[in-house]
């Protein structure tokens, strides 16, 4: 009998190259989403599957799955600027009732929990590249402080199961990520340059565009997060590509992969938008084995055509 895996915010970006991952490897899914970052395209092509399953759910409500369930993985949030500033609220409650409803099943099912972090609990860092054990400078009342404080929130909770109630508990900080099933609109460099490069729109950069950030192939990220969950590290673990550019330079990467006419252009910086970002992933080398292998011309390249065809 395979093993089960309930993947919170299964239908979005990361949550559904996460649900191929698990089946491929002869692991069953319960996927959970209420739709509102992700999107049913995402999954219909598991739709059917034996191995899939779907419920439509909030998990900031109590999350009811019948049966044997071996793995949670918790990646349910908004995830991009643009969608924590317009759902500032529901973005903190998945960060903390979620956070909270998925461990209590994980808790109830003795069950392997994963929690989905990101590299903003490091804010707008004084140390480069972040390690994890740096505590991060974060603005708790600025406008992004809804998405770091949620998830720095997620990680002490995460913590107090795996030390209070003895939950199997792995946490993966994840760095800029990109690919196929990204959303256009989603606010994030990578959708944005591509998609208005294509439409021949100025390219929008924000600030003097030397603010530095490192991309990481999906497959890649999806790769590591399935060994962090197969191992026996509690502690947050990043993952990402620590191959540095600067939004300025990546605009013009962009623009030359598309051998677009766009004009860059620039806009004021958002508040608090970090100057900075690179893993060091010294300890997912050590720990698990794992680098990034695909460069980011080639991502780029899979990534575009992904968008060509969705324009």
């Amino acid at each position: 009998m395979n093993k089960v895996a309930v993947i919170t915010g299964g239908a979005g970006f990361l949550g559904s190259h996460l649900c191929e991952k698990m089946i491929e490897n002869n692991i069953d899914v319960v996927c959970i989403d209420n739709f509102s970052t992700g999107s049913l395209k995402n999954i219909e092509h598991l739709i059917g599957n034996d191995s899939f399953k779907f419920i439509k759910h909030d998990v900031t409500n109590f999350i009811h799955v019948p049966g044997n369930v071996d793995y949670v993985l918790h990646f349910a949030s908004p995830a991009s600027p643009i969608d924590y500033l317009e759902m500032p609220i529901q973005t903190l409650k998945v960060g903390s009732l979620g956070t909270h409803k998925a461990l209590g099943l994980a808790l109830k099912k003795n069950a392997r929990f994963l929690l989905a972090s990101t590299s903003e609990v490091y804010g707008d860092p004084e140390i480069h590249p972040q390690t994890e054990g740096y505590w991060g400078n974060v603005n708790p009342v600025g406008p992004r402080g809804v998405y770091d404080e949620a998830k720095r929130f997620a990680e002490a909770m995460t913590m107090a199961y795996h030390r209070y109630h003895g939950v199997e508990t792995r946490i993966v900080r994840i760095f800029n990520t990109y690919g196929p099933r990204m959303r256009l609109n989603d606010g994030r460099a990578l959708p944005a340059f591509v998609s208005q490069a294509i439409e021949g729109k100025p390219i929008t950069v924000f600030g003097d565009g030397l603010q530095t950030r490192s991309f990481c192939f999906v497959s890649d990220l999806v790769e590591g997060i399935f060994r962090l969950l197969m191992s026996d590290e509690p502690n947050p673990v990043n993952m990402g590509n620590p191959v540095e550019i600067t939004i300025k330079e990546f605009a013009e990467e962009v623009k030359k992969a598309i051998n677009s006419k766009s004009d860059i252009i620039y806009k004021e910086l958002p508040i608090d938008d970090p100057k900075v970002r690179k893993p060091d992933i010294t300890r997912a080398k050590e720990i698990i084995n794992w680098e990034p292998k695909v460069d980011r011309a080639e991502g780029l390249k899979i990534t575009i055509d992904y968008f060509l065809n969705e324009l």
